[in-house]
């Protein structure tokens, strides 16, 4: 390891929190593979060698976004030609498909729609609870909570509480970008700020809601304006897990940003070495969440796979529909079976276990590629009670 990182990596061993000049050096540092066999070490000390995916379907319900983000590819203002609203019978005929497909979750955003009242957003969520009540629906960006609770002229808490009695089970991360005022004036000024973002994910987490937190990188945004967003994000995991709140954060999603149709085009997007890196990174600041997730609709199906060597402990899932990558032009599938991500992990030398959204774990019948010691104990930070059999052959990371 060169020299430069020798003291990075007596503090993992040690296990003692790094610093904002820590991660600053990690961000500036050219040695990939110091910065991954570090992540894979703290990766291997809170996951083992599991790597977990879960069965889903997205439903991306509306494309009307008051904001003009100009990373975005997706959205479009009210009448704008492409713009969409879902009806309620076709959300629950989506609904249908993916409890028919033994899916376990449904993963519900939009944009942040102007004009729909809070009813409607409850509407959805009791509808397929009342005829879905297996599938936990993840649902909501703070971004979106936050104007429903404009809309309606309720708090945050308020509106957050009538979600929850209507079936809301988690929140996704999206929204967050980059926190800097800096980057957010510049590229989506509209959008609610950082600072109240975070608000709304605390109040989600007082009320016991488990949430994801995701970086939106490789764009505008410096190495120092991405230490400090993970660095913010590790405090606020700090206060709730200090005051014994039932939410919090699970998983940290690191999205990679395509430029492709939109108004940042001339850009190129990260590369494949910044993209590990940056996962690498996010496992080794965010000491105090239990997850780092591989967006592969972002990554990409290969990287993805080399990321479970580079800190992440979760590919995702299925996906199914996505639309928000795919207007940026994603190469990527737009779902991916089961047996193709159990495949991914094996052949990367991890193992595949099937989770739902709150990470408990889940055997079907049939799946004999992995074993589950205790379905009842979380997977926080542990290893796996006994070694589970794996692929001849398999290289450690």
């Amino acid at each position: 390891m060169e020299s430069n990182l020798t003291d990075i990596l007596k503090k993992v061993e040690a296990r003692e929190r790094l610093s904002f000049e820590d991660g600053m050096r990690l961000f500036r540092s050219r040695d990939i593979f110091a910065i991954g066999r570090m992540a894979n070490m703290v990766r291997e000390r809170q996951n083992g060698r599991r790597a977990y995916y879960v069965v889903n379907h997205h439903i991306n319900y509306s494309n009307i976004c008051k904001n003009a983000c100009k990373f975005c590819a997706f959205s479009r203002r009210p009448g704008e030609e492409g713009a969409y609203q879902m009806a309620l019978e076709e959300i629950f005929g989506r609904g249908g498909e993916a409890a028919q497909s033994g899916a376990t979750e449904l993963h519900i955003v939009g944009g942040t729609h102007p004009d729909l009242p809070l009813d409607w957003y409850l509407d959805m969520l009791s509808g397929l609870k009342e005829r879905f009540p297996e599938l936990h629906l993840q649902a909501f960006t703070a971004i979106e909570i936050a104007q429903m609770a404009e809309i309606s002229g309720l708090p945050i808490r308020q509106t957050l509480q009538k979600l929850i009695e209507a079936g809301l089970g988690s929140i996704p991360g999206g929204g967050a970008e980059i926190f800097s005022p800096r980057v957010r004036a510049a590229l989506c000024p509209e959008k609610l700020p950082g600072e109240k973002w975070l608000k709304v994910m605390q109040t989600a987490h007082e009320l016991g809601i488990k949430s994801n937190a995701t970086m939106l990188y490789g764009h505008i945004e410096t190495y120092q304006e991405r230490t400090e967003h993970l660095l913010r994000l590790r405090e606020l995991q700090d206060e709730c897990l200090h005051s014994g709140q039932a939410g919090g954060f699970q998983a940290f999603i690191p999205l990679s940003f395509h430029p492709e149709n939109t108004r940042m085009a001339h850009l190129s997007g990260p590369s494949a070495v910044d993209d590990l890196k940056t996962l690498a990174i996010s496992r080794l600041l965010l000491d105090n969440f239990p997850h780092i997730k591989a967006f592969w609709i972002m990554l990409g199906v290969k990287l993805s796979q080399v990321s479970l060597c580079f800190g992440t402990d979760d590919l995702n899932g299925t996906v199914v529909y996505e639309k928000i990558t795919h207007s940026a032009g994603a190469r990527t599938p737009e779902h991916l079976k089961v047996d193709e991500i159990v495949s991914l992990i094996m052949e990367a030398g991890f193992e595949p276990v099937e989770r739902d959204t709150v990470y408990n774990l889940i055997e079907r019948e049939g799946a004999n590629w992995h074993r589950i010691e205790d379905k009842k104990q979380t997977t926080a930070a542990r290893q796996p009670k006994s070694q589970t059999a794996l692929p001849a052959g398999r290289q450690d990371c």
